[in-house]
């Protein structure tokens, strides 16, 4: 039953990656620096290992925004994500996945009477606002430090189109590693309380419960780039701005450091112990952080009128209806679901506190017996749950 209800995860996971294998290779793909094979395989590869390897730090975000506690509503907030990144995709527009999956969540949180938490909402929601900001203004810092670099070594101009074919290349294995790693939770993250999955021993290496998922995750967000995202390359690498190869590369640099910094527990840990403010983990939009860094060039190059704002306002546009179709959606189908399929699409708060789930609580923490005869530790324990 488990696996049946995975597959609005799965074809998730190919939206996202049908979607936002542009963001990494677009610019490389469309300037011709980079056959479409070739960043398909790589980024196939390394959306996998980001997925497996990094992909806890921007899960736990969507856990606080909703709790999904039931398979089958965790099947509708995956499918209804998927069915509006799916439509925008056909439209030809980078969409956000990570809008998406905030509005099914949210939309999950309408139908169940849950209450949405304001301050994981309102993180997400700066950062949708931040991301493109911050995207372009690093990718104009690095297209000036690229150009005085390039201008004080005079590289030839054969040297210099090697060097950024390898530039591009390297960059859109560091952009697919950052994506797996940032934006598998918008993928699998609604499956993780719900996930009957038990930790995995390969020899000396080990899948923990959501390793298993992001890996799964992945592989579907490889077929999504192998089978769909060719179009939507061409949108972002041509459609906004036009760029020379050098621009291209600062692109996909600027887009991989912005989904890094959201997503990289070490950075955040460093930052803590240091006594600086921390960056929150949250799954942020590959989308609009490489839309950020394509218009921060443009300004920088040509000037105000040098970027197709028609394009940018369709392209904006999907952003704003994206989380709004996916909650609509999301809510009609649950309540469809519920009434017509007799399926459970959450459990209410009544069901948690009742006794078998309190016993099951107390399971899943692994009380030993001695606390659990010490009934001052239970009521603690059962007052933080």
């Amino acid at each position: 039953m488990f696996a049946f209800f995975l597959t609005s995860g799965l074809f998730l996971g190919w939206s996202l990656g049908a979607n936002d294998a542009s963001n990494v290779f677009g610019t490389a793909v469309a300037s011709k620096m980079v056959r479409f094979r070739t960043a398909a395989i790589c980024c196939s590869i390394f959306v996998i290992l980001g997925a497996v390897i990094s992909g806890a730090g921007a899960s736990h975000i969507l856990g606080k925004l909703g709790a999904v506690n039931a398979i089958a509503g965790a099947f509708i907030v995956a499918f209804s994500a998927a069915l509006s990144v799916y439509l925008m995709t056909k439209a030809r527009f980078p969409v956000s996945t990570s809008q998406a999956i905030v509005g099914a969540i949210v939309g999950w949180n309408l139908f169940s009477g849950s209450s949405v938490d304001q301050t994981a909402l309102t993180k997400i929601a700066m950062t949708w606002l931040v991301c493109p900001v911050l995207s372009g203004i690093i990718a104009v810092v690095l297209y000036r430090l690229s150009a005085l670099f390039i201008n004080t070594c005079k590289i030839h101009m054969f040297r210099l189109d090697l060097y950024t074919r390898w530039s591009l290349l390297i960059a859109g294995i560091c952009g697919s590693y950052a994506l797996g790693a940032n934006n598998i939770a918008n993928v699998m993250g609604v499956f993780l309380p719900v996930s009957p999955f038990e930790t995995l021993f390969i020899g000396p290496f080990s899948l923990s419960p959501a390793q298993q998922l992001f890996l799964i995750g992945g592989i579907a967000i490889s077929l999504g780039v192998f089978t769909y995202s060719r179009q939507v390359m061409m949108t972002v690498g041509e459609g906004i701005v036009e760029l020379t190869p050098v621009a291209a590369s600062v692109v996909v640099w600027a887009h991989a450091i912005v989904l890094f910094v959201f997503s990289s527990q070490s950075l955040e840990a460093f930052l803590i112990n240091n006594g600086l403010p921390s960056i929150p983990l949250v799954p942020v939009s590959s989308s609009q952080a490489v839309v950020g860094a394509v218009i921060g060039i443009g300004l920088l190059k040509k000037g105000f009128w040098s970027v197709r704002w028609k394009m940018v306002g369709g392209i904006a546009s999907g952003w704003i209806t994206t989380p709004i179709i996916a909650a609509v959606v999301s809510f009609i189908s649950l309540f469809f679901i519920q009434n017509v399929f007799q399926q459970e699409v959450y459990t209410s708060q009544k069901a948690l506190s009742s006794p078998p789930a309190i016993e099951k609580k107390l399971a899943r923490t692994e009380v030993s017996e001695g606390l659990k005869n010490n009934p001052i530790i239970i009521i603690t324990e059962l007052k933080s749950w």
